[in-house]
């Protein structure tokens, strides 16, 4: 496995592709107003906007205070459902998108306020020391993983 690199690559700004930008994730789900209730009610998200079409409704939530990611919840009928892991690591079988991570103030704090709003803890707190980042798993009513992360603190003495 190769070393994470120490110093970021180049910026690629002659590439054709130099003006993309990350704009959303897309999350399947049954039912939209089930969806949309719980991440704005467990995780304080904001309903950007929303559209219907055909059978399907298309919603865009933000989280509390950050608009430049969304999801962009696709609800209605024939949502297959995902798998409700028991052990984060059988999450590594399934071929696809595996988790969306969000960066926090605090992991440990951040994950006993999930924990109090009733939210399922996948992979609980812990150091990946060769990443310098602290992180833990949690998923939605649907199965859906994310991420909270933040760098390793360091106690200095």
């Amino acid at each position: 496995m190769p070393e994470p690199e120490k110093t970021p690559p180049t910026a690629k700004t002659s590439s054709p592709f130099a003006s993309w930008r990350i704009d959303h994730a897309g999350i399947r789900v049954p039912d939209f107003d089930e969806a949309v209730a719980w991440y704005t009610s467990t995780l304080d998200f904001r309903l950007l906007k929303s559209v219907s079409i055909g059978k399907l409704t298309f919603g865009f939530i933000a989280p509390a205070t950050d608009d430049s990611f969304s999801f962009e919840i696709l609800a209605g009928p024939g949502a297959a459902e995902r798998p409700r892991y028991e052990d984060f690591h059988d999450s590594y079988n399934l071929s696809g998108w595996h988790h969306l991570g969000i960066r926090v103030d605090d992991v440990d704090a951040t994950v006993d306020e999930l924990r109090r709003r009733g939210v399922k803890i996948v992979s609980a707190p812990h150091d990946v020391e060769s990443l310098q980042l602290r992180l833990a798993f949690f998923a939605d009513p649907w199965g859906n993983l994310l991420e909270v992360i933040s760098p390793i603190k360091r106690n200095v003495t």
